[in-house]
Formats: C-alpha cells, sequence, structure tokens
C-alpha cells in the first residue's frame, strides 16, 4: 500500500509528523497508537530501516479498514517543510541538458552540454539548510536584495542512510524518499558588481541561492520503494497557471544515482541531507521574465505530488 510522509502544524503551533494514504492524510503518531513513537519526520530518518517496516504495515491497516480512515482523517491540516531540521542542501547545477543549452544562450557563458563524455564530473553548490526551506502553501516574501528572482523545479532525494564513499550501483539504497522542489533563484546576484570578471571572487553563491524561504520543498516525502526509478518522472511547474517547465527527469546529464555517489567520495550523506537534482528548460532567466509579488508557482512530478508556492 503506497503512502507518503509529511510534517503539518498542530494545536500550539507544534509540528507533527503525518502519514497519507489512498487520498486521507493522517497524524503518524495518533495512527500508530503511540505518541511516543516518532516525533518528527526527522526522527524517522534516523532508523529509516526499522522504520519502513512499521509504516508499511500501518498503511495496510489504514487502506483496509474504512471505517477507521474516515474516522482518523485529518481535515485540511497547514503543511510545513516535511523535514524539521534537514542536513544539508546540496543542488546539482546544470544538470538537463536544454537547461543548459538556454542557459548559455541567455547569459552568454560557454557551457558545456554533454560533460560526461568529457569526463567531467557532476557539479553542486549548497543552500543553506533549514532556513531555507519552506513549505506547501507558504508564502515566500520577495528578498529586498533583488529584482530578478526566478524558478527552478527539482526532484527532491531525501537520504535515509549514511553514504559514504558508495559505488553507484549502490548509491539508491540509501534514498529515503522523494519529493517535489523550487530551487528559487536571485539572478541579479550571482555576479558582484565592482568585482573583476576574472576575480576568484566574482560570483556570489550565498546572495544568488540563500535566502528565506528560497527552497521551497513537499508536501510529501514519497518513500523510494514506491518510485521505480527516478530517472524517468515527468516534472512540470506553472507559473499563474501557464506551463513554463515540462519535462522528465530521463533528461538529467548525471543521474540521482551518479551524484549521490559522487558527493558520497567527498563526504558523508547523512539522514535528512537533501538532493536538488536540477532543473530543466523553462525558467525565467531564459526569457527575462522574472517573478512578482503576487505570482504563483506549482510544481508537479509524476507519483510524488504538487507544491505550491505564492511570491508576496
Amino acid at each position: 500500500m503506497k503512502y507518503q510522509l509529511f510534517t503539518y502544524k498542530a494545536a500550539a503551533g507544534k509540528a507533527r509528523p503525518g502519514i497519507a494514504v489512498e487520498g486521507r492524510l493522517y497524524d503518524l503518531g495518533s495512527a500508530l497508537g503511540s505518541e511516543a513513537a516518532w516525533a518528527s519526520v526527522d526522527d524517522l530518518l534516523l532508523e529509516w530501516d526499522q522504520a519502513r517496516g512499521v509504516l508499511d504495515a500501518l498503511a495496510e491497516s489504514l487502506g483496509g479498514d474504512p471505517a477507521r480512515q474516515r474516522a482518523a482523517a485529518l481535515a485540511g491540516p497547514e503543511f510545513l517543510a516535511p523535514l524539521t531540521r534537514c542536513g544539508v542542501v546540496y543542488a546539482a547545477g546544470a544538470n538537463y541538458r536544454d537547461h543548459v543549452e538556454a542557459m548559455a544562450r541567455a547569459m552568454n557563458m560557454n557551457l558545456v552540454t554533454d560533460p560526461k563524455s568529457q569526463g567531467i564530473e557532476p557539479w553542486h553548490f549548497i543552500k543553506a539548510g533549514q532556513a531555507t526551506l519552506a513549505a506547501h502553501q507558504e508564502d515566500v516574501a520577495m528578498p529586498g536584495h533583488t529584482a530578478k528572482l526566478d524558478w527552478e523545479a527539482e526532484l527532491a532525494v531525501v537520504i535515509g542512510r549514511r553514504a559514504s564513499r558508495v559505488a553507484v550501483e549502490q548509491a539508491l539504497e540509501h534514498v529515503a524518499g522523494y519529493s517535489c522542489a523550487n530551487d528559487l533563484s536571485a539572478r541579479d546576484n550571482l555576479k558582484r558588481e565592482g568585482v573583476d570578471d576574472t576575480s576568484p571572487f566574482k560570483f556570489d553563491w550565498i546572495g544568488h541561492k540563500c535566502f528565506k524561504g528560497a527552497c521551497p520543498i513537499g508536501p510529501f516525502i514519497t518513500p523510494a520503494q514506491f518510485v521505480e526509478t527516478p530517472e524517468d518522472l515527468d516534472i512540470r511547474l506553472w507559473l499563474n497557471d501557464e506551463l513554463k517547465q515540462d519535462s522528465n527527469t530521463s533528461n538529467h546529464l548525471y543521474s540521482v544515482a551518479e551524484q549521490i555517489s559522487y558527493l558520497s567520495h567527498r563526504l558523508d550523506l547523512l539522514p535528512g541531507d537533501i538532493l536538488l537534482t536540477g532543473t530543466p528548460a523553462g525558467v525565467g532567466m531564459e526569457s527575462g521574465t522574472f517573478l512578482q509579488r503576487g505570482d504563483v508557482m506549482r510544481v508537479w512530478i509524476q507519483g510524488l505530488g504538487e507544491l505550491e508556492t505564492r511570491i508576496v
């Protein structure tokens, strides 16, 4: 029985873990009959191998008992970001061929469109962790330091088992689940004014990628067992109901497994770390169209759900 995990705001603003089964949402502790089982989705990830069996049984129980479903289901909970104390957010840059080609034209850069064939390894930057996360239907304030705020629909990978120098063939064994994400980017902060173009200090990745709400994610984490492959998922983004991005993860230049293996040879990936795996063509920078206050984005990924974000 398929299930998904989420976090919601309970009484007095307390964050509580939840489980979604057959379209209904439940408080996880209440559904288990044990408030002390796991206090958060983050706690689940620390014991993911053990937790999976418990969650599998719970989902089967809920799915087979219509009366219990109706009695226990939550009514319209307010979603929070799925993780309440996530680790590092690693983000892949330039990982869809069509996006690379479009951004090369937009930014007048000589970007390689088939880096793997040239022996070039994956490339990542880091978004600050919990401080950047935003929930489904959470308003994100327009940062005061940008006039060119952009969207990037991305498949998010949540690590559930420590990954240390893992081979590509074993990399996906370390994934707890997948989610929808939006890598919001302040395009006019990438290059620092008044700094010579040849200087190593020309680029400002903090200003470009890290601000409050810069990483909307959710509403659900879908366990990896329910995703046949992360390399064949349709991914779309709508801006004010206009389709802007429409692609498939089969267009990754580097697969999820290749990215996990690469990162794990430089440092250990830990439960609760998040990997953003790149965005396809159709971002605002390609056409010079940027987000304004009142704009609403929806990121949809096949089998994972839909993430909504409004700029205020």
